[in-house]
């Protein structure tokens, strides 16, 4: 299976100039890397443009959240259907940004359910808040899987991405950066939940880490962590750096 890189570029850069600018200097490199799949996930207002500048080469697209309703009276909303017309092919959901933000897990499931029925694969993120030696952060992050997915049949679930994204290790607030053995211990975790719940099939689902991600972490994480892509935020607005990553991902087997 191919290493899953996504880009997360939040809610940067402020121009579509400077956004086209950072397209243009991941697209020049994206061809040398056969055996990475690479996803950008830009602000929406910027998608249909860089889609179009997106001609013949491998990256997709992906939203950085989407609604649950196809249309409708629902300001400010974007809907799955929309975003698949536009040749959206992934989309972030459950972000703790956005659960920060008053996302639910019963508003998370819903939108799993339509992103999965537009044919938009969800990037699912889960993670704690806090690491407590009581380990009840197990607890927490199964129920956040178990009510996300609990309407997804067995035959979906491959459609689904998991993002491991520990609160604790990411952004300015950091208390510090994870471990790659602290990512395997949950990514063997998340693995069990979903083979309960699914069965084998839930071998197939991509597990990706998603915390501060950078060119100093992405082999340890990428050949320890017991993950199959990363999850970038910061650093995917700079080129240089997300094309480090994207050629360390290229190398790992």
């Amino acid at each position: 299976m191919k290493k899953l890189i996504i880009g997360n570029w939040k809610m940067n850069p402020p121009s579509v100039k400077e956004a086209e600018n950072i397209f243009s200097g991941i697209k020049k490199v994206a061809g040398k890397f056969e055996k990475v799949d690479i996803v950008l996930c830009p602000p929406a207002v910027y998608l249909e443009h860089l889609i179009w500048l997106n001609k013949k080469v491998k990256i997709k697209f992906g939203a950085q959240d989407l609604f649950w309703e196809e249309m409708g009276a629902r300001t400010g909303q974007i809907s799955p259907a929309q975003l698949a017309d536009l040749g959206v092919k992934y989309s972030i959901i459950g972000h703790s940004e956005a659960r920060e933000l008053g996302d639910g897990d019963e508003e998370i499931m819903r939108k799993v359910k339509a992103s999965i029925r537009a044919g938009i694969t969800p990037i699912l993120c889960v993670g704690e808040r806090v690491r407590d030696v009581h380990h009840f952060h197990f607890a927490f992050i199964k129920k956040q899987i178990e009510t996300a997915l609990s309407i997804i049949s067995k035959n979906d679930i491959k459609k689904v991405v998991i993002a491991y994204e520990p609160v604790w290790a990411i952004g300015k607030n950091a208390e510090r950066e994870a471990t790659p053995e602290e990512c395997e211990e949950i990514a063997i975790y998340i693995r069990k939940v979903l083979s309960d719940k699914f069965g084998p099939i839930a071998k197939e689902v991509r597990i990706i880490y998603g915390g501060s991600a950078n060119p100093a972490n992405a082999e340890k994480f990428l050949a320890h962590g017991g993950v199959s892509g990363l999850l970038v935020g910061r650093d995917s607005l700079n080129t240089k750096k997300f094309a480090e990553i994207l050629e360390i991902a290229n190398k790992i087997k």
